[in-house]
């Protein structure tokens, strides 16, 4: 009987060690073929160039082409869904975005779950929004901008670059916490957003910087603060909104997340090639002049990011009970 038992535990461990084997082999001589990066929106966006601009590096560190693939359409969901039933073997990433944690509460019917069916790989960016107003609202800091608010519930019209988009949950986050009623009002695109909110058909947006520093620079909109949890690098003189609105923090950030069970001796290769780009001088000046930011994070780090991230704007759409279009 033991001589039986023994027999098995020695054929089960070789099953396992030769199971083992080509996984180990493949992640050794990864990568052996080009990879590809597919991002949920346009060719254009800020999030396209940040890719392309991994991309090029990645592809002159791995020796590999890297090739970027725009799939944008459903909110970024049907690029993630792509690459979600993609083999794991460390060939197809997918560029994130906080559309990655606002989609999970704002689609009640989604083919995946970002934490559970993609493992984080490597943060890139961390950027601030701005608070630009139209000049015509009598505000010049946030309390003033509050108190108007409360003291004229729902005439303060919010733009947005479409419904649960990052800068439209920015806006009912403050909603939330600030205690004010501002009503939505959807763009398709920022642009579109900016052109009427200098034109005063809106009043207030949360922006990209970048989208911003012209009209601010003109006087053609009025920039009230910040939104990370502290002061920005990018417009150092405007003081955070948390600094008047206790535990308000709302930030755009960008990073590549890869299928479930993808090797994790790959996942280090690519997050340390990442980090590598993230530090040189050259890219971080191409990274600087898209809104910098730069957040080199382990994909442990990356992932606790992400979860928060969930969490947060999980209690934002149920707040203020957002419907996809």
């Amino acid at each position: 009987m033991h001589e039986s038992r023994r027999s098995f535990l020695k054929a089960a461990a070789s099953a396992a060690a030769s199971s083992a084997v080509p996984h180990l082999a493949s992640a050794q001589s990864y990568p052996s073929r080009p990879l590809r990066i597919v991002v949920g929106v346009a060719a254009g966006s800020p999030q396209d160039i940040l890719s392309r601009l991994i991309g090029q590096w990645l592809s002159e560190r791995l020796g590999q082409p890297v090739i970027v693939e725009n799939r944008p359409g459903a909110a970024t969901n049907l690029a993630t869904d792509a690459v979600m039933r993609a083999p794991a073997d460390g060939y197809t990433l997918l560029s994130v975005a906080p559309s990655s944690a606002i989609n999970a509460t704002l689609y009640e019917k989604l083919s995946f779950n970002v934490m559970r069916d993609l493992v984080p790989v490597a943060s890139l960016v961390h950027q601030a929004q701005v608070v630009v107003i139209n000049p015509a609202v009598p505000a010049k800091t946030i309390p003033e901008f509050i108190a108007y608010n409360k003291a004229n519930p729902r005439k303060i019209n919010l733009a947005s670059s479409g419904i649960g988009t990052g800068n439209h949950l920015a806006g009912e986050l403050f909603n939330m916490l600030a205690g004010v009623e501002m009503v939505h009002v959807p763009y398709r695109g920022a642009g579109p957003a900016m052109t009427d909110l200098i034109g005063g058909q809106v009043q207030v947006m949360f922006v990209a910087p970048v989208v911003a520093v012209e009209q601010i620079a003109a006087g053609k909109v009025r920039a009230l603060a910040v939104t990370t949890a502290m002061r920005a690098d990018v417009m150092p003189d405007l003081p955070a909104v948390a600094e008047f609105v206790p535990g308000y923090e709302s930030s755009v950030w960008f990073g590549i997340m890869a299928p479930k069970g993808t090797p994790a001796e790959i996942v280090t290769r690519l997050n340390r090639e990442v980090n590598a780009g993230l530090a040189d001088p050259a890219l971080r000046g191409k990274i600087d002049a898209l809104g910098g930011g730069i957040a080199a994070r382990s994909p442990e780090d990356f992932g606790k990011l992400i979860a928060v991230e969930t969490e947060k704007w999980g209690k934002v759409v149920r707040f203020a009970g957002i419907k996809p279009e």
